[in-house]
Formats: C-alpha cells, structure tokens, sequence
C-alpha cells in the first residue's frame, strides 16, 4: 500500500530526505521506528512532517495520493490542544487513516466531557468539579479532600506535580490559580484516589485484544510524597532512579480483578469512539475497583516502550503490532458507509 506517516515536527522546511537521514544517523522518534515498520513490511512509505502550516500536509498527500494516512500527530501549530485537528482534516479530504477519529481525540483529551461521558455508562471515575478563570471560586460539597488538581486540557501528566495534591480550600484555590496563569486553561479537582496506577492497552475495533496492564511501581518515594503519576515520575530519569520508580507488567492481579479491568476499560474504549488502539489509565483500589482516571487515544507507541512492549508480550513483534494497526484501520474504513 501507499501509507504516508503523518507527524509533528520541528524541522517543517524539511523534506523527506532530511527525515531519513535523521533515522539512519539513530535518533529514535516514533514516526521513523512506524514508518521503517511500513517500509520494511513491503509498503511504499512517505514521511510528511508538519508544524504550523496545513497547506504542506495537504499539498504532499495530493501529490503522492496515499491508501492509507498512519497519523502520528501529537499536536499542530506545537500546542498538543490542537492533536484533534489533524484528524479532522485527514477526515475531511477524505483520507483514511489510523487511529482514533477526530471527535474522539477532541474529547478524551477533555478530562471533564470524558469523565461526564464514562459515568453515564456505569464507568466508576473520580468525582471532580471544574474551575474556570474569572468564576467564583466554590467547591461542591460532593467534591472532598484530598484532591488532585490538574489542568483541563493537558496529557502525559503535563501540571502534575506533588503540589497538586490539596487537602483544604484555601490550597485547592491557590494550585486552580496556579494552572489558570500557568497553563492558560480550566482546572479539575479530581477526588484523589489511592491504589496502583494501571496501563490498560488496547488493539482493536468491535473485538478488541486487551494487551498485559502495565503498573507504576513508586520505589522509594518518602511517606510525605504521594504515589501519584507527576511529570517528574513519567519523564525525569535522573527523579526515577533517585526514588527507584519503574514501570513493567503488572502482578498479581487476580483472575476476577483482569475481568473487572477488561470490562470497565472496555466499556470506555468504546464509549469514547477509541479506534484501532488506545490506553486507559486506572487506580486499582485496595477492596478491587476499578477508577478511570484518563483515556489515551493516542498513546506513545515507539519501539521499545511501553504500549510496544506489551503488544510484543501478547504476541506481537513491533512490525506485527504496527501492521496490525494498518489491518484494523484499512478493514475499518472498508466497512464505512
């Protein structure tokens, strides 16, 4: 097939070539890995790199006229608010392309709409209240401490920190203060709830394959910090080995608990319009339930990490698992009216 892999970038001048170049000289970004994938299963690759300027992504595709779009944008204009956008273009020129549609990637990203949506279908979330710039500040008395206050919009724990736990007013006030002038958007104050953090992935349409959960093991977090996912727990490698903290396939999940966790992740993959693949993250509570906490639409899927090393443990090498994704989308779009 004819499959352009489609990407955000900070080089958009370049031309292919250049992009090529920067994966043969080893530099590992999930665009070149998917589409060194592609072009190493017999299809013809072109990498389209895109920033600020939607006329390059739309001039390319009409050049080489691909079958098939691989969209691994991440955000448009570098603001990852606008990772929607890029779908709901390729959508309305008419390109197939991998992954979740346009709606969904609009409204997982939204912590309040997804949580308001995986409730009405029996989904257990944290109960949370939605602070804007410029309102009254009033907490609902539905909503207790502690809480974890996050920004509305972001991903890939971006404003989390250990400071965003809050255990009175006074300080749920100051850190929403604190994501309006920082992050320029909403807060939510989320219920915080204590258990083990889970990766929940997932391949698949109407029938999905439910990969090996993921946990984040805390290590030696002292007891006055909370075993909470921050950015600093996710993405500095210097803060993960001084406290130990780790990810790998979780243990010791009981038959009865994989079944609660197929069920409920599964339920919000579909109630979400989640696509060809896609990630839940929950708490494991200490009594068994099972909290949605966020939706990935569009999780990392970069050779060697984590959603990568799990489809590898189900069964599928990286070019399986990347073909897979190309099977799903193509059969997908050929059973659309």
């Amino acid at each position: 097939m004819r499959i352009a892999v489609v990407f955000d970038t900070i080089h958009p001048e370049w031309d292919e070539a250049d992009f090529w170049r920067e994966f043969d000289a080893g530099v590992e970004e999930a665009e070149y890995e998917v589409a060194d994938a592609l072009r190493r299963n017999g299809h013809d690759v072109r990498l389209v790199g895109i920033r600020d300027d939607i006329r390059v992504l739309v001039d390319r595709l009409a050049a080489f006229e691909p079958e098939l779009v691989f969209n691994c944008c991440e955000s448009f204009r570098g603001n990852a608010h606008y990772e929607y956008a890029v779908a709901a273009l390729l959508e309305a020129h008419g390109y197939r392309h991998t992954g979740s549609p346009a709606t969904a990637l609009l409204v997982a990203r939204n912590k309040s709409m997804s949580k308001k949506i995986l409730r009405f279908h029996g989904i257990r979330v944290p109960e949370f209240a939605v602070f804007h710039a410029g309102e009254q500040f009033l907490r609902p008395s539905a909503v207790r401490h502690p809480l974890i206050v996050k920004p509305l919009l972001e991903d890939a724990s971006v404003g989390i920190a250990q400071a965003s736990v809050v255990t009175d007013d006074t300080s749920l006030e100051e850190r929403v203060r604190f994501i309006h002038e920082k992050y320029n958007q909403a807060a939510i104050a989320e219920e915080l709830i204590e258990g083990r953090e889970l990766y929940v992935g997932f391949i698949g349409n109407d029938e999905l394959l439910m990969l090996p959960p993921i946990e984040m093991h805390f290590g030696r977090l002292s007891k006055t910090e909370r075993r909470i996912a921050t950015w600093k727990a996710k993405w500095d490698m210097e803060y993960r080995e001084r406290h130990k903290i780790r990810t790998g396939f979780a243990r010791r999940l009981a038959p009865e608990i994989l079944a609660r966790l197929r069920w409920t992740c599964e339920t919000a993959y579909h109630a979400l319009w989640l696509e060809d693949y896609g990630r839940m993250d929950v708490r494991l509570t200490h009594d068994g339930e099972v909290y949605v906490i966020e939706a990935n639409p569009n999780p990392f899927i970069s050779y060697g990490h984590e959603f990568a090393n799990a489809a590898e443990k189900a069964g599928l090498k990286y070019r399986d698992f990347i073909e897979r994704i190309v099977q799903l989308a193509t059969t997908r779009h050929e059973h659309e009216p």
